[in-house]
């Protein structure tokens, strides 16, 4: 009998034996609310389990999930696969009880799912919103990675700021008082450099031709004399080169790391898992570090019963990672996209990977 089998087991026995009052409640309580009241049924926990997965290397909906253009793009192999944790709101006791005894999920306080000041439309589109940002990371950590070279993108221009009517969002920055600049770091020194109420000239591409802007600095409200733009930038490629993402209904940043691996495989030459079936999970930023996630045990079961070899866990999530047994999935720890392609790449070789 497997662990996970016995585990139901002793919860329905558990449950059985001293509960069965609370068994038929549940059996009977099956709406929302109690008819012509105001009264909720359900109960403040969220069960987690396994979500589905995504190969980032395949298609959805006759798509590439991962689209590289503006430049050559080159054959791959096996597979890289995105988890997800799919998550159960709006239980009743009853519902609650049944995902507890017949599956796997963990039941967790609902407010660890949705913040107790944000109702559910607005942690949708939290989880969307840092989707979105996840996928710009990858672009930039892969051509990091790559060596190939970025530039700096206003993302947004703070209303009332020195640059509002100036700079607009999706302008290019390429030089800050007449010196290149190619990162959104290499901005903020050039500006720190001078003084609020100083003109500077800020050089930008915008619908494919490049002009000056002279932009006279505010100041910080937050610290006084430090100089301030007031736009909100991040890193794109450049040269031309863009990558699209076509998953919808996807939430949150946990996919950061597979969607830049799987730039680079499709920038390289040969498979860059060998032709493995891999599957991992971990965010990332513009440097290439990844970052733990949460309900790990549940991509890690979800991996194994799809048949994945290796599975790339984010160092940080090694404690949770340790009380998971994997039977016929290897699984590596890695702290950055560097650790990432060189498990990969040992794996393939045969010779061992970083564990936790």
């Amino acid at each position: 009998m497997s662990k996970a089998r016995e585990a139901r087991n002793r919860r329905w026995s558990t449950l059985v034996w001293g509960s069965i009052p609370v068994v038929l409640l549940a059996g009977a309580l099956t709406a929302d609310h109690i008819p012509g009241t105001d009264i909720r049924l359900t109960v403040p926990y969220a069960a987690e389990g396994p979500g589905p997965m995504f190969d980032t290397l395949g298609e959805v909906g006759g798509e590439p999930v991962v689209d590289v253009v503006g430049a050559e793009t080159l054959d791959t192999g096996g597979q890289l696969n995105m988890t997800t944790v799919s998550v159960r709101t709006n239980m009743t006791l009853g519902q609650a009880l049944g995902r507890w005894i017949a599956t796997d999920d963990t039941i967790v306080p609902v407010e660890q799912i949705m913040p107790p000041d944000l109702d559910e439309e607005q942690v949708r589109e939290a989880n969307q919103q840092a989707f979105v940002a996840s996928e710009a990371s990858a672009t930039v950590a892969a051509m990091h990675y790559l060596d190939r070279p970025t530039t700096v993108a206003v993302h947004d221009v703070v209303e009332g700021s020195a640059s509002d009517g100036i700079l607009q969002p999706g302008d290019l920055i390429t030089a800050v008082a007449g010196k290149p600049e190619t990162t959104p770091g290499g901005v903020q020194e050039a500006v720190r450099a001078m003084e609020p109420g100083e003109e500077v000239e800020v050089t930008v591409e915008r619908d494919g031709a490049e002009r000056t802007e002279t932009v006279t600095l505010g100041e910080n409200p937050h610290e006084k004399g430090q100089p301030m733009l007031g736009i909100l930038m991040t890193s794109e490629p450049a040269g031309g080169l863009h990558v699209n993402y076509n998953l919808n209904d996807i939430g949150g940043p946990s996919a950061g790391m597979m969607f830049s691996l799987a730039v680079i495989d499709k920038l390289t030459p040969g498979a860059l898992n060998g032709g493995k079936f891999v599957a991992g999970t971990g965010t990332i930023n513009e440097d290439g570090e990844v970052g733990p996630i949460g309900g790990i045990e549940h991509k890690l079961r979800a991996a194994e019963d799809e048949g994945a070899e290796l599975f790339l866990a984010p160092a940080g999530n090694c404690d949770a990672v340790k009380r998971v047994h994997t039977e016929h999935m290897t699984v590596a720890k890695v702290g950055n996209l560097t650790e990432a392609v060189d498990a990969l790449e040992d794996y393939a070789a045969g010779r061992d990977v970083p564990s936790c």
